[in-house]
């Protein structure tokens, strides 16, 4: 069934909606987005997602392309023009055209371009991939220093993925001076001996919104947490390791580098933090 999107305030057929070929996010990924999961047809932490977007945006000093209840309401439209129950609002906002290519920004009065689609994920919240956990590689990260402006530049996350793939794993933490960031499109976390341990939020980072929620939780649930660096070597001696992100929420981690984590399957606290995630992020959807 052909996809209704949004293209700078006109709902339209996805085989009909179009964008310039000057558009900044199309020549220079000059360009932000955020992802929204659905489920039960109700927006997942829609406010921390449209925070963030504002940051990203005063970041890179762009316009924002609209107020936040407009947003919200353009989110809610696209999730019942689509029928989806569970799945994935993506958004993204550009600095627009001027009509030419020009490394300059164009003027202030050069409108934003703001796409958003929904795409379908029946399934998401009762994943198989999280009951079997994930296989992870360690590779170099090489990505531009401002991590924590969720720009659309994902070509090494992209590509840290296939080498994933290639090498039979499921995804990739990379590594920053021997020391962990980030997983390509999550945030990467270990357990020893009860304690959560996770990286400090930095420009080294995203400043994950669902890490945000996770995190909180894991404290009203009385785990310890301790964010500071660590090293692939620690994290390849937990007792368990988990990611977190808004299109998977808590996906245990079962295996690093070839070396399996405590019995191979996902751990108690991953399994546990994912339950408390759904259950508590259900309840709060709009």
């Amino acid at each position: 069934m052909t996809r209704t999107v949004y293209v700078n305030g006109e709902y339209l057929p996805e085989t009909e909606a179009k964008v310039s070929i000057f558009d900044r996010g199309f020549l220079f990924a000059d360009a932000v987005y955020e992802v929204t999961s659905v489920l039960d047809g109700k927006l997942i932490d829609f406010e921390g997602h449209a925070v963030r977007l504002k940051r990203s945006l005063d970041e890179l000093e762009m316009a924002e392309p609209c107020t936040k209840d407009e947003l919200l309401d353009i989110h809610r439209k696209l999730v019942e023009l689509n029928g989806i129950e569970e799945g994935l609002v993506y958004l993204q906002v550009s600095r627009g055209s001027d009509g030419d290519r020009d490394f300059v920004f164009p003027s202030a009065d050069t409108m934003p371009s703001l796409v958003l689609f929904t795409q379908n994920k029946p399934g998401l919240a009762d994943s198989p991939a999280a009951k079997m956990g994930a296989k992870i590689i360690s590779i170099e990260d090489i990505r531009w220093g401002r991590r924590d402006i969720k720009t659309v530049q994902l070509l090494y996350p992209s590509m840290g993925k296939m080498m994933a793939k290639k090498a039979g794993c499921d995804d990739a933490w990379l590594i920053e001076d021997g020391y962990v960031t980030e997983g390509t499109s999550n945030n990467a976390y270990y357990v020893k001996d009860g304690k959560i341990v996770t990286r400090p939020l930095s420009t080294d980072i995203l400043h994950g919104i669902t890490r945000k929620a996770v995190l909180r939780m894991a404290a009203e649930a009385q785990m310890e947490v301790e964010e500071r660096l660590f090293t692939i070597d620690e994290a390849k001696e937990a007792d368990e390791a988990f990611t977190t992100s808004a299109s998977a929420f808590v996906m245990p981690v079962v295996e690093i580098d070839g070396v399996t984590l405590g019995d191979g399957t996902p751990g108690p606290i991953a399994k546990r933090l994912r339950e408390i995630y759904l259950d508590e992020s259900r309840k709060a959807a709009i």
